[in-house]
């Protein structure tokens, strides 16, 4: 019946405006107002108890790089960073532009994943920015939002047309903000560093004039575009406007932009490779200035596994992307004890704020609701280590970390799929 009793927690359910502690009770895998006779109970003084974590911005490399990540290992390893549901990028083997590939996708995570994960398509058709993919198909099979992640459509027309498009099926627009020739072969951050280092530099206006196009077709078509792991603090500002004037945008941090700076960069390991790359100390107060007034409204980990043959290369060579589902959550944990972020307010950017821009049902612990749950020890130390990870990457900046909080209890659907064992 996947009942069970969450008890003696601290319940943070921001979509419901509870912060108190109470039971939790689980019967036949919803959230339910008393518990079954034979409900399993898990203790939970002095843990917080939150409605499943979402992580909107994962790839899991299926189909097509198996040897990267799979549905079962990438879902795991979202189990373990606490998290409920992901939503998974399209920039697969085939590209996910067709009915036939998000039909795969979501057999495969019925077989194979033990969390919630939700489909994106293609803005175009092989992600190339030329031909717009057929978007109506791709929401009757089944995808939250479209995005060429990995890729921006760089024809402004085109993407307007998309956002057209996309309007009449209700779903949001993801972009991945970077223009081409700005940025052209740059692998860092441009500026100090990337000087000193002898690398091409990767300047922050390549992302800066992508979210202004991103506004002013937000606001000329009326419809939602989310721009994905911001990284520039005139980004930020930008976005910062433009919600002021009630602009359709919104934007999301990673916990490497926010956490780390270019810097990090000058021992040229390649797990500080990412795209957008790490920025200046500048940039990175801008983000968490975005966080703490909800300019950036949701925190997602960008989770990009990579085999450790393609890391290992010259930097210029390495491919960008770093694992993050697992890390995630205790970085995040940080701006709560920075006061940068209240926990209630942490807890709605992995919850209500990702399942209200997706429309999703998800992020609640609503009386009914899926049972969803995520039990959390702030407290908990514990050091990252790459060699124990779920994923079959280890391509991770934070190895060695000492870090402090994380996911003890991770339940979907009324099932435990991940329980972390006392050390």
């Amino acid at each position: 019946m996947n009942s069970l009793i969450i008890k003696n927690g601290r319940v943070i359910d921001p979509a419901n405006n509870i912060d108190e502690v109470r039971d939790v009770f689980v019967v036949g895998g919803k959230i339910a107002t008393a518990a079954a006779q034979d409900a399993e109970v898990i203790e939970a003084a002095g843990r917080i108890v939150t409605p499943g974590l979402i992580d909107m911005h994962v790839h899991l490399r299926e189909p097509g790089r198996s040897d990267k990540e799979t549905f079962a290992t990438g879902t795991l390893c979202a189990a373990r960073g606490g998290f409920t549901s992901v939503v998974c990028m399209p920039n697969t083997t085939p590209v996910a532009d067709n009915t036939g590939t998000i039909a795969f996708m979501k057999q495969r995570a019925a077989e194979a994943a033990c969390v919630n994960v939700f489909p994106t398509g293609a803005i175009t058709k092989e992600l190339k920015g030329e031909e717009l993919a057929p978007i109506g198909s791709l929401e009757k099979a089944g995808v939250v939002a479209v995005t060429d992640d990995g890729h921006c459509v760089q024809n402004n027309e085109l993407m307007r047309r998309a956002v057209e498009y996309a309007k009449m099926f209700q779903l949001p627009v993801l972009d991945h903000c970077q223009d081409y020739n700005l940025v052209a072969d740059g692998v860092m951050n441009e500026g100090h560093w990337s000087a000193a280092l002898g690398l091409r530099g990767w300047p922050s206006i390549g992302e800066d004039v992508i979210v202004a196009r991103n506004i002013l077709i937000a606001e000329q078509v009326d419809w939602h575009i989310h721009c994905q792991h911001i990284s520039s603090a005139r980004s930020v500002e930008l976005i910062r406007q433009a919600k002021k004037r009630g602009i359709k945008i919104s934007g999301e941090a990673c916990p490497h932009h926010f956490t780390l700076t270019e810097e990090c960069v000058k021992i040229y390991d390649t797990n500080y490779k990412m795209n957008p790359p790490l920025r200046t100390e500048h940039d990175r107060d801008a983000l968490l200035a975005g966080l703490a007034d909800d300019t950036l409204e949701i925190i997602g980990s960008d989770h990009a596994p990579h085999c450790s043959y393609e890391k290992e290369v010259e930097f210029d060579f390495a491919p960008f992307g770093i694992i993050g589902l697992e890390t995630e959550l205790a970085l995040s944990l940080e701006l709560v004890r920075k006061k940068i972020l209240s926990l209630r307010a942490l807890v709605e950017k992995f919850t209500v704020n990702p399942a209200r821009l997706l429309r999703l049902q998800e992020g609640t612990l609503s009386v009914g609701a899926n049972a969803d749950i995520t039990v959390i020890d702030p407290e908990r130390e514990w050091t990252y280590d790459v060699a124990q990870t779920a994923s079959k990457s280890r391509n991770s900046p934070f190895h060695g970390w000492k870090l402090r909080g994380r996911a003890l209890t991770t339940v979907v659907k009324g099932n435990v799929v991940w329980r972390e064992t006392e050390k």
